[in-house]
């Protein structure tokens, strides 16, 4: 039998060093996922959702550096959007294929049919269709190719009548080629740089995920500048671990002595981040950034110097240059600061709360205590992004994924699918919100049927927990923010899996044991305070008097227990705050 183009393109995906496409299958994309049975090489995942298979597919982009997944026509698309914007977003290196009608029904208002140029076009580096079968290999070389240098989503529309013709060869590469360049900047640009730092009294190192690979060339900057140190939430596996500087994290869901530290200081060097709150970014000291990116530069503060440069290889050649300091005073200062917030994050913790009431954060820390030292952690949008922030500690060989610059709900659980296949030696742990966990639900069973050992931590606060927050701070009562919820544990045991529910403190570390100790997939259906609120580092009064009136409405409303409930659940911070 002559080689068709779905086995043009499997054989292609092989070599690239693909394992898996994430998809459902039908009409359009049958001919491809044919192709990959006969091949027998590559393993088709079985999701429920497509949505699932993106988010999963850029969670094990993320780990191992290239995925794909797929959607056949309409729907299928549409379903990919919401993963691949987040994969987009992420920087993960996707492949989507999108699967059409045959070629010669496009245009027609065919059944199914969606324009994927115009579908995709915002989310993606690439985004073509190919029409022949001599155009498709050269396409698939290309968004690979896409994929890979731009680390973003390709998305590669391929009608269903191309897909079963018979291939062609071309002369052209088919390969995807990899490489791996150092960018640095010109000596001129780091003596300058270096001299910045050195004439500058009090410097403080903010550091994004460009510094993945530069934990120790930052410590090493920092310790000679007597320079604290804050990350933002995706750079904080890399840089909190074995650093005597590091003062926490800062943004919505950080921590006030890193936005101390940030202000006070007269200088502020940001090293491979594209933080987005400007608000938390200081406005009357030196600010320097230094990322890969050049088109990041200067769109989150005014700068004074903007350089283009890896960070790991940047710092080597810096580091030379700089001067050791003698004055600590201003280190010393920030990392009393610290000391002073993690007492107060310390209360939170021994408050483990009552019956149906467990504290949230301290469910996070027995957990961050008992999960193993390289176990990869996903968290929900919301408040189970808070407590993995503010309470999953780095160990340098620990990995955190989750929905950092999209935004969306109910990405834990498909990302620990993408994260359990590419790293089935790894303890895989999943913080999963009960609205997020609620909008994709089905896909427990693509879990059981894969049998993935993954751990699932439903933090059930029976509310939006994070917009509840956002409408009080706004002066406004939360209303349609509470959530109905089933018995998650025994909902995951009629799709196949083991379900433990906790609602008693006590009992939460012996359930966490339990989970953690199952070879295969658990639900642990734990119901946590839903009044334990997510207070950021930096509380304008704005916020501080949308909360006063929003509690004034709730007496108003005959709801004095639950304001009662609120201030026992925060009084701690609150009495730190003012």
């Amino acid at each position: 039998m002559a080689k068709k183009v779905a086995d043009q393109l499997v054989e292609t995906l092989l070599e690239a060093g693909i394992k898996r496409i994430y998809a459902v299958t039908g009409d359009s994309l049958n001919e491809i996922n044919d192709a990959v049975r006969r091949n027998g090489q590559l393993q088709w995942i079985h999701v429920r959702h497509e949505e699932v298979g993106a988010y999963a597919a850029a969670a094990e982009a993320e780990l191992n550096g290239l995925a794909c997944c797929a959607g056949s026509s309409g729907p299928g698309h549409v379903h990919l959007i919401n993963g691949l914007y987040d994969a987009n977003r992420s920087g993960a290196s996707v492949l989507a294929i999108a699967s059409t009608m045959h070629s010669d029904e496009m245009g027609t208002a065919y059944f199914q049919e969606t324009n994927t140029i115009k579908l995709f076009d915002d989310c993606s580096v690439y985004n073509q269709i190919a029409t022949t079968p001599r155009q498709f290999p050269r396409m698939l070389q290309t968004a690979l190719q896409h994929a890979y240098s731009k680390k973003g989503v390709a998305v590669l529309g391929v009608p269903g009548d191309v897909a079963m013709a018979d291939a062609e060869e071309i002369l052209t590469e088919t390969r995807l080629l990899t490489y791996h360049p150092v960018l640095l900047p010109c000596e001129e640009e780091l003596q300058a740089l270096a001299e910045l730092l050195n004439s500058h009294k009090r410097v403080t190192i903010f550091c994004g995920i460009g510094c993945k690979q530069a934990h120790d060339e930052v410590v090493a900057l920092a310790q000679k500048l007597h320079a604290p140190v804050g990350y933002s939430f995706r750079g904080k596996m890399y840089i909190q671990y074995d650093n005597p500087n590091e003062v926490g994290m800062t943004g919505l869901l950080g921590l006030p002595s890193a936005y101390h530290a940030m202000h006070e200081a007269d200088l502020l060097l940001l090293l491979g981040t594209d933080f987005p709150y400007k608000d938390f970014i200081p406005e009357k000291c030196t600010i320097v950034q230094l990322d890969e990116k050049p088109e990041r530069l200067g769109r989150r503060a005014k700068l004074e110097k903007g350089i283009m440069g890896e960070v790991k290889q940047t710092l080597k050649a810096l580091l030379p240059l700089v001067r050791q300091k003698k004055d600590d005073s201003f280190l010393k200062a920030q990392l009393k600061v610290y000391e002073k917030v993690k007492e107060v994050q310390q209360t939170y913790v021994k408050d483990s709360g009552s019956t149906e009431n467990i504290s949230p954060e301290f469910l996070a820390h027995t957990l961050d205590r008992l999960a193993a030292p390289d176990a990869i952690f996903t968290v929900d949008t919301g408040m189970s992004c808070v407590w993995g922030a503010r309470f999953i500690q780095a160990t340098g060989r620990r990995e955190l994924l989750g929905s950092f610059n999209h935004g969306s709900m109910a990405n834990a659980m498909p990302q620990a699918i993408g994260a359990a296949l590419a790293r089935p030696d790894q303890q895989i742990i999943a913080l999963c919100g009960d609205g997020g966990l609620s909008m994709l639900l089905g896909d427990l069973a693509t879990i059981v049927q894969y049998n993935l050992p993954i751990k699932l931590i439903v933090f059930d606060n029976r509310s939006l927990g994070m917009v509840k927050l956002e409408m009080e701070v706004a002066g406004l009562p939360d209303w349609q923010t509470d959530m109905y919820n089933p018995d998650f544990a025994t909902v995951a045991m009629a799709m196949g899996m083991k379900g433990l529910s906790v609602s008693e403190p006590s009992e939460v570390e012996d359930v966490l044991k339990e989970a953690l100790a199952h070879e295969g997939p658990v639900l642990v259906h734990a119901k946590t305070n839903p009044n334990s609120l997510a207070m950021p580092p930096k509380i304008e009064f704005s916020q501080m008097k949308g909360y006063a009136v929003t509690m004034g409405k709730l007496i108003l409303n005959g709801r004095m227990d639950e304001v009662l409930d609120t201030v026992k659940s925060n009084y701690k911070h609150l009495k730190e705050v003012f």
